[in-house]
Formats: C-alpha cells, sequence, structure tokens
C-alpha cells in the first residue's frame, strides 16, 4: 500500500508524493519510518530542492527482509547514516564514520526518513529497545552519537577533562552539553554561548552556563558546533595548558598562530565526523537510563503533513531538537 513522502523542492517548500513500498535486494531490510529528526545540514536541501527524499536521522521498524539476513520483521531501530563498507582499514579499525570506499549516505542520495521507507543494508540498522519511543530513538544518532563523538575526539588529546566549552548551541551544541552531564555528571562545568538568547536560556535550564566567549575562563577542552571562524578563533584563544578544540561544525576557516597557538601550551585542534556505528551500542544503554533526560532535548514533535511548519519552526532557531513523526 502506497504511503506518503514529504519532499524538498527547494524554495522552502514542502510537497507530498505517494511511495509504493519497496522489495528488499540480498542483505537490505526494508524500514517503515516514524519519526525523523531535521538536522542543521538539511538547510541546504530546504532551500535548494533535492534529488532523493531526504531525511539521515530515521527511526522506524522492519516491514521486510531480503535474503541473507537476521533481523526479525517488527524489529524497532535506527537507521545510521554512512553505508559504510565494513572492509576497509578504517572499518576494520571500527572507523566506520570515515569508511574509506562509503557506499552511499542515507537521507542525502539514498532515500531517507522524510519518507514512508527506507531500503538499508542490514549493517547500517540497529536495533532499539521497545521501550524507547520512536521519536525519542532518533537521538542516538546525531544528538547523542555526533556529540558523544566529539567529546571522545577531546578525550584523546586531552584525558581528563574537567570543564569544557561549547560555541553554538544549536542541537549539536546541545548534544554536547547533554552528553556531558550524562557521561561526567550533572555537576561537571559546561560553559556556552549563542547569538540566540532562547537557546542560551534553554541551554541553561539544562544545566550550562551561558557566557559572552571573552568572559569565558580558560577550559579544558572546548567544541566547536557554530562552524564559525570567529567562534573557533575564540575558542582556541580560551585554551588552557594541554587544552583541545574539537570542531564538529562544518563550515569556515580557522587561522592558527603555530607557537603561541598550540607549541607553548600543548594545545590542540582535532576534527570530529560523525561517529562510529559501534558508538549506537554504548549511547542505548545511555538512553535506556535516561530517557526523561535525553527526551527534554526533543522540543517540538510535527506529524508528516507538518512537515513545512516543522522546518520553518526549526529555522527560527527557537526549539531545541525538532522531529517529524508518522503513523503506522
Amino acid at each position: 500500500m502506497a504511503k506518503t513522502a514529504a519532499v524538498l523542492v527547494g524554495g522552502g517548500r514542502v510537497d507530498f508524493r505517494e511511495v509504493e513500498p519497496p522489495e528488499p535486494g540480498d542483505g537490505e531490510l526494508v524500514v517503515r519510518c516514524r519519526a525523523n529528526a531535521i538536522c542543521g545540514s538539511d538547510r541546504g536541501a530546504f532551500a535548494g530542492g533535492a534529488e532523493v527524499v531526504q531525511g539521515h536521522e530515521a527511526a522506524g521498524e522492519v516491514i521486510a527482509a531480503g535474503a541473507g539476513t537476521s533481523t526479525a520483521v517488527g524489529t524497532r531501530g535506527v537507521v545510521y547514516l554512512m553505508v559504510f563498507c565494513g572492509e576497509c582499514r578504517s572499518c576494520r579499525a571500527g572507523a566506520t564514520n570515515v569508511c574509506l570506499a562509503k557506499q552511499g549516505d542515507m537521507g542525502f542520495n539514498r532515500a531517507g526518513g522524510l519518507g514512508p521507507y527506507e531500503v538499508v543494508d542490514e549493517r547500517v540498522f540497529f536495533a532499539v529497545d521497545e521501550r524507547v519511543p520512536f521519536a525519542t530513538a532518533t537521538a542516538l544518532l546525531d544528538l547523542m552519537g555526533t556529540s558523544g563523538h566529539a567529546l571522545d575526539r577531546a578525550l584523546l588529546l586531552r584525558p581528563g577533562i574537567e570543564d569544557l566549552y561549547v560555541a553554538g548551541v544549536g542541537p549539536v551544541g546541545l548534544g554536547v552539553l547533554l552528553m556531558a552531564k550524562l557521561r561526567f555528571g550533572a555537576d561537571f562545568p559546561v560553559y556556552v554561548s549563542d547569538p540566540s538568547p532562547w537557546r542560551l536560556d534553554f541551554a541553561a535550564g539544562l544545566g550550562a552556563m551561558p557566557v559572552q566567549p571573552e568572559d569565558l575562563p580558560l577550559v579544558d577542552a572546548a567544541v566547536d558546533a557554530s562552524g564559525r571562524s570567529e567562534a573557533r578563533q575564540a575558542a582556541v584563544r580560551k585554551l588552557g595548558r594541554r587544552g583541545v578544540l574539537v570542531c564538529v561544525g562544518h563550515g569556515q576557516g580557522l587561522e592558527l598562530e603555530v607557537s603561541p597557538d598550540l607549541v607553548a601550551n600543548e594545545a590542540g585542534v582535532i576534527g570530529s565526523e560523525y561517529f562510529p556505528y559501534a558508538d549506537l551500542a554504548t549511547n542505548h544503554e545511555i538512553l535506556l537510563a535516561n530517557l526523561d533526560e535525553v527526551s527534554r532535548v526533543i522540543t517540538h514533535t510535527f506529524d508528516l503533513s507538518e512537515t513545512q511548519a516543522a522546518f520553518e519552526a526549526f529555522l527560527g532557531g527557537e526549539t531545541g531538537k525538532v522531529v517529524v513523526t508518522q503513523d503506522a
């Protein structure tokens, strides 16, 4: 039976079209999408249109399984963004997020979670406990996964960090704040900055300390989730000795004076791209233990028929995570 997909046609418009249920190939699953979180990286498709149905933070249930799979029909789960090969040097090391032979990106060049169905390689599907609502399950992806990996990258260069600064508290920045509190404790100091007073107030409600970058004390670690040069430059200036800046937001550049910025303080700058598939299992346990806390970051849910309103709310800058949901 055909179901409806929300299609980003450009010019800030959402249209709808009917999609027939697909058949899985060998090693593939068909997932009936039930929730998809909107991300800042969807902004370009909303403005310029897209060739495939977008949505790369999807949760749903398996409705068909191809030959050679072991996932039972009816299994609930989430879909990992990157169709990693599983065989290259990076994948063998567990770094599926930097696969050397990536075969696609779900919701970018393969039909994603704003449609009724996703055909996925079984290896990119992760089963989720039935106690987790579909909308909350999407948090395992960018909100917890991308953000948690950014903290892991910081810990590579500065183990035992005792405080943290987050530049930009959009969805990823909020995720970094959330994961820092869940992993390091409710009293762990997290400073945040953002041009939006609403976002600063919301982050403060989650335990953050809003600051202007110039008033920030020296910190052990900083995460730039804004992608803006000025934010990255300000963060570098506020790193203490052996401090580390993690750049997780794509976007603009960063200029460094090597001797004062890096050598003298043994500071470091490191990138962070999405997250390894294996992190889903660890984050799933964190999610199960903190369902209410994670759910607080999801401030708005919209039915698929309201996808236009969902994007307008999200891009208006006064939301946490926004999720589009679908009935079975």
